[in-house]
């Protein structure tokens, strides 16, 4: 889904976000609105906060007042020359939400004789354009600072993920900051003041929070892009586009990109929200509309998922060229960001209703999706406390996303090789009518073809290859007198004791009714060719038992040898059955040859 990268925004963002861990839901609702909770309760007029060792990190909000400047030019000077009135916020904590103006923070503190005076000012929201800080003490200013993701690294005293200052007072003191705040989207200030050691623990902490989060993104959209490459499976890299656009926003939201990937880029520090929320869209219209294709969504909607794609694309391009601008792109997205989700939502409930796992894993995504997109916009307006919870929801539930849609991935992957393996099976019952006698199982005239051609060719000059005719004597009145069922039984038999008399290499076929075809090559004689028709015939003529009837057949077999009576399949096949033909008319039961137009009996297998 379209990370929500609209915090840069002027206007009031309505861009979801992915899911949040389900088992977290509850603990994050409850952990926001204590935090709301807490912050109705600041002081009108705060008492100044105490800075001592023994208390390693403060939240200073409660003691934040502010005063909105309109015109943008007030400076410290007349800050402090021409107070103004200073006033509680009206939000609620740690968040002013959408603002255009510059916003001036007042944060009285003292440094008690228990403190070394060495404390560093964290304001742990990374996406803040400018932050001027100024420390006074007895009227004067004693230090002033800049702060932001804006700010080139070479002039930043602490390059840390976060916006840090490390501060120097002396104990015993008092003092009042003022921090001028300027940003092109949401004032979000989880403002604390900590001891080194307590912030390089709590920034270890994110750290590797961010690594597990930022690692396992970064894994799926490896594994996706290679098995994209791999199978040219267009989904894979469908998926790959969804999930980028969440990986690139986090990588802005909490510093990251910033501190490793672009330092000192104002241009993706600025284009970066909007580029990672088009991207996002655009692989959600592409992943949905393939993943719901088919009955599910009709043509038209698939259609307008396509066009969606295209439009947040074309947007992306513009927007990178820098023709439109941010508050531009809020409208685009916020227009277009539930797209996906609202166009496949009836795909999606037909599914589910049918029991399909993608359905269902949709709408698990959609709900926790829609849920932590209501926590993030109410963060940006002002309206819910910024926390550790509410700041990462974002992230939570984008990594639930991409593990969903990770297995939406691996469910329809599932789908297609199901769908492939019953084509292979419907393909192979094809072929196997094709090429397969029904009642028998034996190849049939088509596929003995394709053999007597090939043993042919790689025959040896001192081999022989030959071709039997076999014709059933006796079989008609059988299946007169016992029916067709017994008919079809004893053609069975014969089929399997011709199979299990003759050498593995040696092909059996039926053409039809009573007759059947035998191809033997690797023959050293003309002799043994006789001998392995002989064997046929006793073989045959043993009484069959099938069907609770005892059946007394015969076999007439006539046969035509590669090279000497031909080097084709079909003159071969002439032959055998002129052949098996003049041993009909030489008395039956017989294996016969031709030889000058008569068939002689060279050997008699019936008395």
């Amino acid at each position: 889904m379209p990370p929500f990268a609209f915090c840069r925004s002027r206007a009031s963002p309505r861009q979801p976000v992915a899911g949040l861990l389900v088992g977290s839901l509850l603990a994050l609702v409850l952990a926001c609105f204590c935090g709301l909770a807490i912050s109705a309760g600041a002081q009108t007029s705060p008492a100044p906060v105490v800075l001592d060792d023994r208390v390693p990190s403060v939240d200073v909000w409660p003691q934040v007042q502010i005063w909105a400047d309109a015109d943008k030019d007030a400076g410290i000077e007349r800050i402090l020359r021409d107070p103004p009135v200073f006033e509680t916020p009206a939000t609620a904590a740690r968040t002013l939400g959408l603002r255009d103006d510059a916003v001036w923070l007042r944060i009285p503190f003292s440094v008690s004789n228990n403190s070394s005076g060495l404390w560093v000012l964290d304001i742990n929201y990374p996406v803040i354009n400018r932050i001027d800080v100024f420390v006074v003490s007895g009227g004067q200013v004693v230090s002033r600072d800049l702060i932001g993701n804006l700010v080139p690294p070479s002039e930043r005293k602490v390059r840390a993920r976060t916006l840090s200052l490390g501060l120097t007072l002396t104990p015993s003191t008092d003092y009042v900051m003022y921090l001028r705040v300027q940003n092109t989207g949401a004032m979000i200030l989880p403002i604390t003041l900590s001891k080194a050691p307590e912030f390089l623990q709590k920034a270890l902490a994110e750290q590797m929070l961010q690594g597990v989060l930022l690692g396992l993104g970064l894994c799926l959209l490896v594994y996706s892009l290679g098995q994209w490459m791999m199978l040219g499976e267009p989904l894979f890299l469908k998926y790959a586009i969804l999930i980028s656009g969440s990986i690139l926003f986090c990588l802005l939201q909490f510093g990251v990109g910033r501190q490793f990937l672009w330092p000192g880029n104002a241009w993706i520090e600025l284009h970066m929200g909007g580029l990672s929320a088009l991207i996002a869209a655009t692989g959600s219209f592409l992943f949905i509309e393939q993943v719901l294709a088919g009955p599910d969504m009709g043509p038209r909607l698939s259609r307008l998922m396509k066009i969606g794609a295209g439009l947040t694309t074309f947007s992306a391009l513009i927007y990178a060229l820098d023709l439109i601008t941010v508050a531009k792109v809020t409208l685009i997205v916020s227009t277009l960001g539930l797209a996906p989700s609202l166009l496949g939502l009836p795909g999606a409930l037909k599914r589910a209703r049918r029991g399909d796992p993608v359905g269902h894993s949709f709408l698990l995504a959609w709900v926790v999706y829609g849920l932590t997109t209501w926590i993030l916009i109410e963060v940006i307006k002002g309206q819910m406390a910024a926390s550790f919870w509410t700041l990462h929801s974002f992230q939570f539930g984008a990594t639930l996303d991409m593990l969903i849609f990770m297995r939406v991935l691996g469910l329809q992957t599932r789908a297609y090789k199901v769908a492939a393996q019953a084509a292979t099976r419907e393909r192979d019952n094809l072929h196997s009518m094709a090429h397969t006698d029904p009642l028998t199982g034996l190849p049939n005239r088509r596929i003995l073809d394709f053999a007597v051609a090939a043993a042919i060719a790689a025959r040896r000059p001192d081999e022989l290859v030959a071709v039997y005719m076999l014709d059933l004597d006796g079989f008609k009145q059988v299946n007169d007198q016992f029916g067709h069922d017994t008919g079809d039984a004893l053609l069975i038999e014969v089929a399997h004791r011709l199979q299990a008399s003759l050498r593995s290499s040696d092909v059996v076929s039926r053409l039809g009714g009573d007759e059947f075809l035998v191809l033997s090559s690797g023959l050293k004689s003309e002799a043994q060719v006789r001998e392995l028709g002989e064997k046929m015939v006793k073989v045959i003529e043993e009484p069959i038992q099938t069907a609770g009837h005892t059946c007394h057949i015969g076999l007439t077999v006539g046969y035509g040898m590669a090279p000497i009576d031909g080097m084709d399949t079909h003159t071969l096949l002439k032959k055998a059955d002129a052949a098996m033909y003049a041993g009909k008319q030489a008395g039956k039961g017989r294996v016969g040859i031709l030889d000058t137009n008569m068939a002689i009996p060279v050997v008699r297998s019936t008395g």
